[in-house]
């Protein structure tokens, strides 16, 4: 059925719904089983076995086993038994290697997949005669839906009433200007999707006006649906710092080439077997290159953001985390998210009143009247569950609303009573809210919205009066509305702002508190300890929000506080000036969010900006770091933002740049152990080769190393709790490396160390039982002592002041590890790793040499925090 082109009554007839009541849950269930969810067909997920596939795609894994299949054929054509061994363990390694591959990908991809769930849009839903929100894949065709300037349309949908409605179609149509909407217009057949101004539609977004709207199609049966085949699903793209890991990675194969080819040659000078030589080429190859790094990074950074859900910071790009360790400017909205976002009315003034009054008091006549009329100006409502109070809409107009109810006149009975015939949406650029009522047989106009721009429409009313208890309000930091009227014979077809918001009657004011959060005082502290300058950005006077501000600890002495209008008659050099001196914007417009967070960026600061409207968009992408809020933003802001704040909290904010912070480190914790490592296997053996034209290692005993005491120690030290004085440090600036402020120089000097107690090992062990019995010393403290500086890498404090055992998910991991050491020493398995059982002295060198890095480690600390201080 082509729903754009019946009548309203005959779409609502064919989908046997009622636009009152909606759809009853009986109805609501027998469509969700003809329709199924409302959701796009998603991009068929990889099976297990395809997972397990992929792993061996690497280029290294398969070099290596193409010499498993050459070792197999050579122990065929000789015949030893004890050929076969080698072959064999490789390929089960290499298995195993897949195996632990295939269960990370699988949790990076649970997590992921958890936050996608917690990021599903919602809609406004009327079923049973209630408004509810609901999730919005549980929509059938029939149910009624509400619809305001942000929100993204969750399915196609026949308009039934809408004002001054414009819907961004661009996905659909390609058309860059919003469409302009109409529920009542006549459209004919066939016409194109463009055109059809009666519809709207799913994946689309609402920039201007409210509508109700019934649902016509749902899911794949959408237009969004009939195309999505062509749509590109989400990209899985790397963060820059993947990106940068994957190309190191290819820089050490190539020098682990090199060393190979040195290697292979040396060794067939030296008459060693040529198979012997090739397998350990190519297992030091393989063991060199971190190829899992990009890997265990991911996993690393989506448990760090699974962290951050539970801190109610929602991350929906993966760059975000990385960018927010860099966080040294936090510009931040005041109302619900450095206050309760508790609006109360708590007072109000009636035009020719001697003052304001106390609305806990008993109220006048007067006052009565103003909030009568101001609730039928508001859009917001409130909603009663047994004793919880839900407030739907903007905080401002639900505490009108409230207030009146308290006073026993509910939204729903004026709205009953005194039906709205006409309205004007609130805009930022206005700054006012107009509709048009019908009260006692009468058009009435009614005006709310801030009082500057409210006085000059005024034509009637004390407004000399006005503005002295205006600012005395706001110097109590209330936010204060202003609420006029006037009186129209007729009502416009088209209401205009020009029309209707002048030659008014000014009626009085409301003020409203919204008390600062008491997390946020704290916030603001360790922000400012951590060298993040916290700003407030607000629509509110300039006095009103100096006051939060200064409570907050935001605003201090020979601080700057400025309104929109101040920022605009500077020009971008007076403004680059004075940035680092200004703590709040009063009355900002979006286009001076922009401004701020550009004039920061050219100061190479990393800047994170809240926001919520549809307005607030363009800032949120231009910021560093995006943070729409949860609870107040609409879609359009969410879908803008890198982070969405599920409480929106400040303090939420400072959680996130503290998590952030602990992500990176551990991430470079992770590179340092496994680069250092890494280098130390490749140097040992080179040299080893070089020095003695001997193998330090057999292949089999390289590629055990890598899997037991590298892949499990690694994940578990990116699981490491975020250090208490993370938020002691300035922020890192912003296109600092990963091997900065020395990473570098230690990780090499590390893999040094590795080097020398491995050859070490190597000649005791060798002297006193020969080469099996040097390569077993080898073996044994290379593997060990990579173990024990799995427990190094956890902080740059002493161990001792950390404590050894407090990372469970680290102690885990090693105790796998070292049992799995102890099964190849002592057991018969040993054999087919070409290892011997050696005299009991050599296993207390042995202690004493993997104790090493512990002692080094601990003293190279020790120096560190004294030329420090």
């Amino acid at each position: 059925m082509e729903y754009y082109t019946k009548q309203k009554a005959e779409v609502l007839k064919a989908l046997a719904t009622d636009e009152t009541q909606g759809l009853s849950p009986e109805a609501v269930k027998s469509l969700q089983e003809q329709f199924g969810a409302n959701k796009l067909s998603e991009k068929k997920k990889k099976t297990t076995l395809e997972r397990f596939a992929g792993q061996f795609k690497d280029a290294m894994i398969l070099i290596l086993i193409a010499a498993a299949i050459v070792s197999f054929v050579i122990a065929c054509i000789e015949g030893n038994p004890k050929e076969f061994f080698e072959p064999a363990l490789i390929i089960l390694i290499v298995v195993l290697n897949a195996i632990m591959g295939v269960m990370q990908e699988s949790k990076a991809e649970k997590a992921l997949d958890a936050l996608k769930s917690m990021s599903a849009p919602h809609a406004r839903v009327i079923r049973s005669g209630k408004e509810e929100v609901i999730d919005a894949s549980e929509l059938v065709p029939g149910d009624i839906i509400k619809l305001e300037a942000g929100d993204f349309i969750p399915a196609d949908a026949r308009l039934l009433h809408s004002v001054s409605l414009k819907s961004e179609e661009s996905a659909l149509t390609g058309e860059s200007v919003p469409s302009e909407k109409d529920a009542d217009a006549a459209i004919p057949d066939n016409a194109p999707l463009g055109d059809r101004a009666n519809m709207i539609f799913s994946g689309c977004s609402v920039t201007y006006g409210t509508a109700t709207a019934v649902v016509t199609s749902t899911g794949m049966d959408t237009q969004m649906g009939k195309i999505a085949n062509l749509l590109e699903g989400e990209n899985n793209a790397q963060t820059p710092l993947q990106q940068k890991l994957a190309q190191l990675g290819k820089y050490l194969g190539v020098l682990a080439i090199i060393a190979c080819a040195v290697i292979f040659v040396v060794g067939l000078v030296n008459n060693i077997s040529p198979i012997e030589i090739f397998m350990i080429a190519v297992s030091l190859a393989v063991s060199a290159i971190p190829e899992g790094l990009p890997a265990i990074v991911t996993i690393v950074l989506s448990i760090g953001v699974q962290r951050m859900v539970k801190r109610n910071a929602l991350i929906r790009r993966l760059p975000a985390v990385e960018t927010l360790g860099s966080a040294s400017v936090i510009c931040s909205d005041k109302t619900g998210t450095l206050t309760q976002n508790r609006m109360t009315l708590v007072k109000a003034y009636a035009d020719g009143d001697s003052s304001e009054s106390n609305i806990a008091d008993n109220v006048s006549d007067s006052i009565t009247k103003l909030l009568k009329y101001a609730t039928l100006c508001c859009d917001g409502s409130v909603v009663f569950d047994g004793d919880e109070v839900k407030h739907i809409g903007d905080p401002t107009e639900t505490a009108i609303v409230y207030a009146s109810h308290k006073l026993g006149y509910t939204k729903e009975q004026l709205s009953q009573q005194f039906p709205r015939l006409a309205e004007i949406p609130f805009d930022s650029d206005r700054k006012l809210m107009t509709t048009v009522n019908k009260i006692d047989g009468k058009n009435i106009v009614i005006v709310k919205g801030a009082f500057d721009v409210m006085a000059k429409r005024c034509v009637s009313g004390d407004i000399a009066k006005a503005k002295e208890i205006t600012e005395r309000m706001s110097r109590d930091a209330l936010r204060v509305l202003a609420v006029a009227y006037k009186e129209i014979d007729s009502i416009p077809s088209e209401p205009a702002p020009d029309e209707l918001e002048n030659g008014l009657t000014f009626m009085g004011l409301v003020g409203m508190i919204d008390p600062p959060r008491e997390e946020a005082k704290v916030a603001v502290a360790t922000c400012k300890k951590a060298g993040i300058k916290p700003v407030m950005i607000t629509g509110d006077h300039v006095v009103t929000a100096s006051a939060i501000a200064r409570e907050l600890g935001i605003l201090e002495d020979g601080d700057m506080a400025i309104t929109g209008t101040e920022l605009d008659a500077m020009t971008d050099r007076e403004f680059d000036e004075v940035i680092t001196k200004i703590s709040v914007y009063a009355r900002v417009s979006p286009e001076n969010k922009i401004r701020i967070v550009k004039a920061w960026q050219r100061r190479d600061q990393v800047v994170a900006m809240t926001g919520d409207g549809v307005n607030d968009a363009p800032a949120l992408k231009a910021a560093d770091i995006g943070c729409a809020m949860g609870i107040t933003g609409t879609d359009v802001a969410k879908g803008a933002a890198d982070m969405t704040l599920t409480d929106d909290n400040f303090a939420t904010i400072v959680d996130a740049v503290r998590e952030g912070r602990g992500i990176y480190a551990n991430i470079k914790k992770v590179v340092g152990f496994l680069l250092g490592t890494n280098i130390g296997e490749v140097v040992s053996v080179f040299l080893a080769m070089i020095l003695w034209h001997k193998t330090l290692f057999l292949s089999m005993q390289l590629l055990w190393i890598n899997l037991v005491t590298d892949s499990l120690p690694a994940i578990a030290l990116g699981m490491e709790a975020v250090e208490s004085d993370v938020m002691d440090k300035k922020p890192k600036p912003k296109n600092e490396g990963i091997f900065a402020q020395g990473l570098g120089i230690r990780v090499v000097l590390q893999g040094f160390m590795f080097a020398m107690l491995s050859l070490i090992a190597f000649v005791i062990g060798d002297e006193y039982v020969g080469l099996e019995g040097g390569q077993t010393m080898a073996f044994m403290t290379l593997a060990l002592s990579q173990v024990i500086q799995a427990f190094n890498m956890r902080s740059a404090h002493s161990l001792f002041k950390t404590g050894f055992f407090t990372n469970k998910t680290l102690n885990g991991a090693v105790l796998v590890s070292v049992v799995l050491m102890l099964l190849v020493l002592f057991t018969p398995i040993g054999i087919a790793f070409g290892l011997v059982i050696l005299p009991a002295k050599l296993y207390l060198i042995a202690l004493g040499l993997i104790l090493v890095p512990l002692v080094v480690m601990e003293l190279s600390k020790m120096i560190y925090h004294l030329i420090k201080k």
